[in-house]
């Protein structure tokens, strides 16, 4: 099995990433540093260590979704000391989140320690949709929805055009609906900053097929065989 293929499938990190772990000289083979790429292992005899901790393959894959509340970083360990992701999880296996939220965004996250799995839902040619509700101050107009689905431009660069629905307007606070298929960093965010409107709750409330659903804010569970079916299905 390749190296990185072994670290992605133990739930250390995307198979990108592991890449990157591997070259920065933090893995170890049978006590001998590899920080080549393209290196095969065998995972029943060797023993594999990342920064001085033994890596196995789980004994069984976990399929989870959060729904992921303001104020928690999608990373294990927060250089900044914040509450992350992980500490609203009690899982005894190794897992890594697929793709992330900002720390002030909520809603729908996926998490597993199959790292084949990871890789295939989070690759850019299969283009999941992701589907946001965002909630803004003021009534939003026509004009300004026909600009988001069209793709704003920032910094002389047209983002790339989005599904976008007015779901509401109540109490001065315009509900909208946002579809991308593509991950840019804080991509929903910087669409509305190039119209002029702050949000003020933004929350994912779908990834491909899986559904957020009636999930409270902090809660997990795992997903179920058709969820897991109809992901794979799409892929």
């Amino acid at each position: 099995m390749r190296l990185n293929k072994f670290l992605s499938n133990s739930g250390v990190a995307s198979r990108r990433k592991c890449d990157q772990i591997i070259l920065d000289g933090k893995v170890t083979v049978n006590g001998k540093v590899v920080n080549e790429l393209g290196v095969n292992i065998n995972e029943k005899r060797d023993k594999i260590e990342v920064e001085g901790k033994e890596i196995k393959l789980p004994s069984s894959f976990v399929y989870i979704k959060l729904n992921k509340p303001k104020g928690y970083a999608c990373t294990a360990h927060d250089e900044k000391g914040r509450k992350t992701i992980y500490d609203l999880i009690d899982c005894e296996e190794r897992l890594f989140s697929i793709g992330r939220l900002d720390y002030d965004t909520e809603g729908l996250i996926l998490l597993t320690n199959d790292g084949d799995f990871a890789n295939m839902v989070a690759h850019p040619k299969y283009a999941l949709e992701k589907e946001y509700q965002v909630t803004i101050e003021g009534e939003i107009k026509e004009s300004e929805l026909a600009v988001l689905r069209k793709g704003v431009v920032v910094n002389g660069e047209r983002m790339p055009s989005a599904k976008v629905s007015l779901l509401s307007i109540e109490n001065n606070l315009s509900k909208v609906s946002v579809i991308i298929n593509e991950g840019q960093n804080r991509q929903v965010r910087r669409m509305f900053e190039a119209i002029g409107r702050d949000i003020k709750l933004l929350k994912r409330v779908r990834i491909g097929t899986v559904k957020l659903g009636g999930l409270m804010r902090g809660k997990y569970k795992d997903l179920t065989e058709d969820e897991l079916n109809a992901l794979v299905r799409n892929k």
